[in-house]
């Protein structure tokens, strides 16, 4: 790095810390958010270092994070997407791939999934012109279970794609075995879990793929950015092609005849020799992230251990703060595992003498960001009403999380002091109402 960039980058550093908020924590003004990116110093040098370079397109920091993040999970491979969303929509069409040959998936083919989470979880299974079955959840874990799992494969079921509710990890061994028994391909949508461990082991390991978002409020953050991860190599490959245009070529941005042969391929009913950086063999996207995105991935990579352990301190500190409270339903981890909590999910029983619509407009009138556990029950949804589905048992648990389940913060952003105002005002509404 040359003397003019080294002075740049100086001038950043004392940038950033001249425009940091000094103001202390005002109970009842200060915003507390439910997420949020916690970016430091070294974030932003890693951004505006990359833009003096004009890292305006994936390249070798691209590359890098790729290594880094795959590494970091135990998986062979890792491929950068434009946000978690596309990630998911990344690893349901490489399963549809006809180079999979007998086990792609075609449309009409069920995969089975959890009706209360996100709904970029179970969108590319309709966009594939597959069919969603969905299944309840606990309302302990807020996941689904192994056996409700079984009880839903059916005679078209080809593939499970479930995402690990709010950090908490769902049985992913049990479910893995499953599908390995079934012959049926599994997706881990780990967008919110990175960090968490199912006996042992971390989750995004388990299935055929798995995926990760970068959106400022999950564990890491590029501002938008995603991931698909698998240690497949097949796989991996139709993921690539399927993010750059589909195109069978491998060669990256302004590299030619990686392959040394680039005019020696006869693909489909092309002329001989045609060049092979123009042959396409997916009806693909583009979908690639930028070297700017991460650059600043591979900063907050090497925060990824603080942020998990705060994430999992602050989820122990609202735990034990709320614990005896009359009529709220508390979160519990599930059994065998360790949660690298996305958020603390509460749930106001059914009978209590309020509401879950009450408890959240006190929180929200005392600058407490509390957020829905997302769709609640998405066959409820219009935008899923007339889609075909299947519905395997009832959804009971998914209408009560619909009604009564909310949650709020647990992000690093958040100090003890923060916590502490969000358990006091919690009691403070709860025994106003005994």
């Amino acid at each position: 790095m040359d003397s003019q960039a080294e002075r740049i980058l100086d001038e950043v550093r004392k940038y950033h810390h001249d425009v940091q908020d000094a103001r202390g924590f005002v109970p009842g003004v200060t915003e507390i958010w439910p997420s949020g990116a916690v970016l430091d110093e070294d974030d932003r040098v890693a951004l505006v270092s990359a833009a003096l370079d004009m890292r305006i397109a994936a390249g070798k920091l691209s590359r890098r994070f790729e290594r880094d993040f795959a590494r970091r999970l135990g998986m062979r491979k890792a491929h950068l997407a434009n946000s978690g969303s596309s990630a998911n929509l990344l690893a349901v069409a490489a399963l549809t791939s006809p180079r999979l040959e007998d086990r792609r998936l075609r449309p009409g083919d069920e995969v089975i999934t959890v009706a209360a989470g996100f709904p970029t979880t179970v969108n590319p299974i309709a966009q594939n012109g597959l069919v969603p079955v969905f299944v309840d959840v606990d309302l302990a874990t807020y996941n689904t279970t192994a056996d409700r799992v079984a009880a839903a494969i059916g005679p078209s079921t080809r593939a499970i794609m479930i995402a690990h509710a709010l950090g908490n990890p769902f049985e992913a061994a049990e479910i893995a075995e499953l599908a390995e028994q079934h012959e049926l391909l599994f997706i881990e949508d780990n967008c919110d879990a990175v960090g968490s461990t199912y006996g042992g082991r971390l989750t995004g390991t388990f299935g055929d793929m798995s995926t990760v978002s970068f959106y400022p409020a999950h564990h890491l953050t590029m501002g938008e950015g995603g991931c698909v991860l698998t240690s497949n190599l097949a796989l991996a490959r139709i993921v690539e092609s399927m993010r750059d245009w589909g195109r069978d070529c491998w060669c990256e941005p302004g590299e030619s005849d990686t392959c040394r042969k680039r005019f020696g391929y006869q693909m489909g009913t092309l002329p001989e020799g045609y060049d092979h950086k123009y042959i396409f063999s997916h009806v693909g996207y583009n979908l690639k992230s930028t070297d700017l995105q991460a650059a600043l991935g591979l900063s907050q990579l090497a925060k990824l251990d603080m942020f998990c352990a705060a994430r999992r301190r602050n989820w122990r500190r609202l735990r034990e703060g709320l614990d005896g409270l009359p009529w709220l339903v508390l979160p519990e981890p599930t059994p065998n595992s360790d949660p690298s909590w996305f958020g603390f999910v509460l749930t106001v029983d059914p009978d209590a003498p309020f509401g879950r619509a009450a408890l959240v407009d006190f929180l929200e009138a005392r600058r407490i960001g509390t957020r829905r556990l997302f769709a609640g029950n998405l066959t409820r949804h219009p935008a899923y009403i007339d889609r075909e589905h299947r519905v395997s048992g009832d959804l009971a648990n998914c209408d009560v999380v619909t009604d009564h389940t909310f949650w709020v913060g647990v992000y690093p952003g958040l100090t003890d002091e923060m916590i502490d105002y969000v358990i006091a005002s919690i009691a403070e509404f709860v025994e106003t109402h005994r």
